[in-house]
């Protein structure tokens, strides 16, 4: 009597149904926020607060199953990218500059929750100092930081971690790189991430000096609706249900906005900016009194972002003023009990130094104005 052996699944039959990107209602503001920092992570993050319930959690790990898998070097802690050195570690970079043949695979873009007890070491990763005094290595135990990599890092109830490991996770996102030092031993290695946090801001808000650091800010509020409230509750309903059937019917959705994305990353490149804008940009900045560039910079890189995003290559006002109070709202507050804008400041200034009709000011306020095609 013989047997038929079972067929092997895939891989993608064991990983945990998500709920999809393009299912999310509402959260336009934050929709956005995340999908300009995926085209563009160099626009530095995005901050996340709102009422408890609201979607934060579902809503980046939707994203982060949405985008496409990346290729990387086989059984490497840092998710080495094959070719870019800038993306490599120590002894991935070594292989590769001695022509040495490397395994590669791809996997999807790593999504890595960093939980609020964590310690530096288990963030940042540790060095075996023993082992490196007596056999000679750098001995390295590789942390969240290298797993990762060329992903997302997803903080939930940021405002509450420790200030200094708020600190290191934006020093390490703004760089692209983490360095740990032990007892004159010291290890560096990639650390290219898109930093998201999300929060209440009943239980407190960041310090001044460390929400600045955030590219951006997206304030999500409860949905007031009936008729929205249900559509929301069916289609949460519909997915716990069956999660295979409710992804089949948004597959096309999910790939079309893949696509999207891939070529808005690719047209970053040949996005231009007049210069014209650039002043204005910098002359909202200074008259809403905002401290430092960093806000003048992101304003820059989101609006190409947005533009790429639009398959165009000239960034108008209309990308600037959808990105603007995003970038600039949580920049605005100089003591930490105060609130942050809900964005009536910035849109008012934004339409004085552009001339615009202050009747836009209602529209900038409620909310971000999503571009065509993100469902």
């Amino acid at each position: 009597m013989t047997s038929t052996a079972p067929i092997p699944a895939s891989k993608s039959d064991f990983r945990r149904p998500v709920f999809p990107f393009t299912a999310i209602v509402g959260q336009e503001e934050m929709k956005l926020a995340l999908l300009l920092n995926v085209i563009d992570p160099k626009v530095g993050g995005v901050m996340i607060m709102g009422d408890r319930g609201t979607g934060k959690s579902t809503t980046i790990r939707a994203l982060a199953d949405l985008l496409p898998e990346i290729e990387v070097i086989a059984d490497d802690p840092f998710n080495s990218h094959p070719s870019d050195p800038e993306l490599m570690g120590d002894e991935v970079k070594q292989a590769a500059e001695q022509n040495q043949s490397l395994r590669t695979t791809r996997i999807k873009v790593p999504m890595v929750d960093l939980p609020l007890g964590a310690t530096e070491d288990r963030v940042c990763g540790t060095i075996d100092i023993e082992k490196a005094l007596s056999e000679g290595v750098k001995a390295f135990e590789p942390g969240l930081l290298a797993k990762a990599n060329r992903g997302i890092l997803y903080v939930d109830e940021v405002n509450l971690l420790d200030d200094h490991l708020v600190d290191v996770l934006l020093d390490s996102a703004a760089s692209g790189w983490n360095t740990v030092e032990r007892e004159g031993i010291s290890i560096r290695h990639p650390a290219r991430f898109v930093l998201v946090g999300s929060g209440n801001p009943e239980e407190g808000e960041l310090r001044p000096q460390l929400l600045d650091r955030f590219g951006m800010h997206a304030e999500i509020r409860t949905v007031k609706e009936p008729a929205l409230r249900v559509q929301i509750v069916e289609q949460r309903t519909d997915f716990d249900r069956n999660p295979h059937q409710f992804l089949e019917q948004y597959q096309p959705q999910q790939t079309a906005l893949q696509d999207r994305l891939i070529r808005a990353q690719e047209q970053l490149k040949l996005v231009t900016i007049d210069h014209d804008l650039k002043v204005k940009i910098s002359q909202v900045c200074a008259e809403l009194d905002v401290d430092g560039l960093r806000g003048d910079i992101v304003i820059n890189r989101a609006a190409r972002a947005l533009c790429a995003f639009e398959g165009r290559s000239k960034v108008t006002i209309d990308d600037i003023r959808q990105v603007a109070v995003l970038c600039l709202r949580h920049r605005l507050r100089k003591d930490p009990l105060e609130s942050i804008d809900s964005g009536y400041k910035v849109a008012k200034v934004f339409n004085q130094v552009f001339g615009l009709d202050t009747s836009a000011e209602e529209n900038q306020t409620n909310g971000v104005n999503q571009p065509s095609g993100v469902r």
